[in-house]
């Protein structure tokens, strides 16, 4: 098998197994609980704490661990909103922000808070004088994503960041894809919080976290316990916290060399594709973009079918997000960046990884050339 779609999912690392094995079996105490057994389980989670709060140069009291992207992203967005709701009911975000981000604006705009989404442009990113025009005085929150699940388009975060800070704004970034993949510098970005989920860099899944600035008001999303500070109710996942600590580590411990080698890969493959399949072009920024993400539109060619001979030849690729392959709409971010729906259903996304290899990728372009040819003939 030949997998090239490490946004919708990476394996978790084998030294990550490793650190979870022993919190399943044997040291598998309730963090919360008194006694001996269960304090060890503490002081994993506290460690796992500090070292994602290094990795983001922040203090481990503004980590807090959740179950994934999505429900950090549902936290962020209703529980803030919820708590400044006596200052103002507006927030701004995007036309390409993952479905976690859409539906829950969704859900707030049937609620009575009123939601901005921003258009982008032909590489998918926002129009700076046009975000700082959106703020009004009862504008709350803006919540736009560092980088796109499916075009892999980098946001100026540092630029959004300082026009948030001017206008007195918080600013939440969906940070799934970037964390453990790019730098992230939360201080110069001005960024309030922010979003990670451990499946996307190489830890297990079911895991991840949100980070608050000191000093952020948040309502709690889940009621019950005492757990995370009295924000986040429930029994933690000590194994899945512990694993994604690892992951992190991992990641920040080798992420410029793999960002300076999945680039190269990354480059190496679109050059072929747009030079040897005619018809063939790529969606979203050349420069400003996420270093193993390529996605291209093959005119005259049905994605999802080309996807499935993809799979037959044992190569796993995706049509777009993960989180909406059952969808029989067009992709969301491929409209908004400007394609038709024919060319939307005409887009495949493919995602390398730290150990993609030029042999895998020079096996995908001559299935590429052969079932786009198959496909064209019908």
């Amino acid at each position: 098998m030949i997998y090239l779609d490490h946004a919708a999912t990476t394996p978790t690392a084998p030294e990550v197994q490793a650190a979870m094995e022993p919190y399943y079996n044997r040291r598998y105490g309730n963090a919360s609980t008194v006694y001996e057994f269960g304090k060890e389980s503490r002081q994993a989670v506290e460690h796992a704490r500090e070292t994602i709060a290094k990795t983001l140069g922040v203090q481990p009291c503004e980590i807090f661990f959740t179950s994934g992207g999505t429900e950090s992203d549902n936290w962020a967005l209703k529980a803030t909103m919820e708590a400044y709701s006596g200052f103002g009911r507006h927030l701004i975000t995007t036309s390409i922000e993952h479905h976690a981000i859409g539906n829950t604006c969704h859900y707030l705009k049937k609620n009575g808070y009123e939601v901005t989404e921003l258009p982008v442009d032909r590489d998918g990113r926002v129009n700076l004088e046009q975000l700082e025009r959106a703020i009004r005085p009862d504008t709350i929150l803006l919540s736009i994503m560092c980088a796109n699940n499916e075009i892999g388009t980098l946001q100026d975060m540092e630029a959004i960041g300082e026009i948030a800070r001017r206008k007195g704004v918080l600013f939440h970034t969906d940070a799934v894809q970037a964390y453990g993949h790019i730098p992230i510098d939360v201080n110069r970005w001005n960024v309030h919080m922010l979003s990670a989920s451990s499946h996307k860099f190489y830890g297990p899944k079911g895991c991840g976290f949100l980070y608050i600035k000191r000093g952020v008001r948040t309502e709690s999303l889940i009621h019950g316990g005492a757990q995370e500070s009295g924000k986040r109710a429930g029994t933690e996942n000590v194994p899945g916290i512990v694993g994604m600590s690892v992951a992190a580590k991992r990641a920040y411990a080798h992420m410029e060399e793999e960002h300076a080698y999945e680039t190269s890969l990354r480059d190496r493959m679109i050059g072929h594709i747009c030079r040897e399949i005619p018809g063939a072009v790529l969606v979203g920024s050349h420069t400003h973009r996420l270093p193993g993400n390529i996605n291209i539109c093959f005119q005259g060619v049905e994605a999802s079918n080309l996807v499935l001979l993809l799979d037959e030849a044992g190569i796993c690729v995706s049509a777009g997000s993960a989180c909406n392959s059952a969808s029989p709409e067009p992709s969301h971010v491929l409209r908004a960046v400007g394609l038709s729906d024919k060319q939307a259903f005409s887009c495949i996304r493919m995602t390398l990884g730290k150990d993609t290899t030029e042999t895998e990728l020079r096996y995908t372009l001559n299935a590429l050339k052969h079932l786009v040819k198959v496909l064209r003939k019908g």
